[in-house]
């Protein structure tokens, strides 16, 4: 997506690409990072020119038993959203993200409520000119401890609990870490901040934020 001021609309999953990732951020507004960084697991990728790509869907098999999030609710900073199951543009090598910014997306491609490994990745829009904030629009502002709950289908809810948030530059984003399949069980919420670079219309980082079950 290109970015026309001051229209502003972030990456979802794919989280890093340069082309679709803007994201909100108030002018001198910093994000300290605090809490651990997920553990390292290799896991096969894409590129594209220039940015990093999503897991390819192609190369991982989807497991027969699933439990797709639904909605999401983030009490401390306001967010009730509908969840939509996404995958990747094969012309882009982006995650494709719900064109409502009051909706977020689940990489389906990855784990999911049922699993009990790995990283289950949603990311969503922070806000555009035409609809307002977005349902991340304040995702930055999350504190260790802070209560995240994600309801799938039946009405299955589970609960998770802040433990990190941290910037990464798309660039050198650790998508190995961010969309493991493989590890401990969290959550990995994603959307994009840093300074905005006028020259290509994009911002150049992620705020990246990781709750683990509670």
């Amino acid at each position: 997506m290109s970015r026309r001021w001051p229209l502003i609309a972030v990456v979802a999953g794919t989280l890093l690409l340069a082309a679709a990732a803007l994201v909100a951020w108030r002018p001198g507004g910093q994000v300290r990072e605090f809490g651990p960084a997920p553990p390292p697991v290799p896991v096969a990728t894409t590129a594209t020119a220039g940015a990093a790509a999503a897991p390819a869907p192609s190369a991982e098999r989807v497991p027969p038993r699933r439990l797709p999030p639904e909605r999401l609710a983030i009490p401390a900073i306001g967010v009730d959203a509908t969840v939509r199951a996404t995958g990747v543009d094969r012309a882009t090598g982006e995650l494709d993200v719900p064109p409502s910014v009051d909706t977020v997306g689940w990489y389906r491609f990855g784990p999911d409520l049922a699993s009990g490994a790995g990283s289950i990745v949603i990311a969503g829009h922070v806000d555009s000119a035409e609809e307002g904030e977005g349902a991340f629009f304040r995702l930055r502002e999350l504190r260790a401890g802070d209560t995240v709950m994600v309801r799938g289908a039946g009405g299955a809810e589970r609960v998770y609990t802040v433990d990190s948030r941290r910037v990464y530059a798309k660039s050198s984003a650790p998508l190995d870490r961010l969309f493991a399949r493989d590890g401990p069980p969290r959550l990995t919420l994603i959307t994009c901040g840093g300074a905005f670079d006028r020259e290509t219309g994009h911002y150049r980082d992620n705020v990246v934020v990781t709750a683990t079950p509670a």
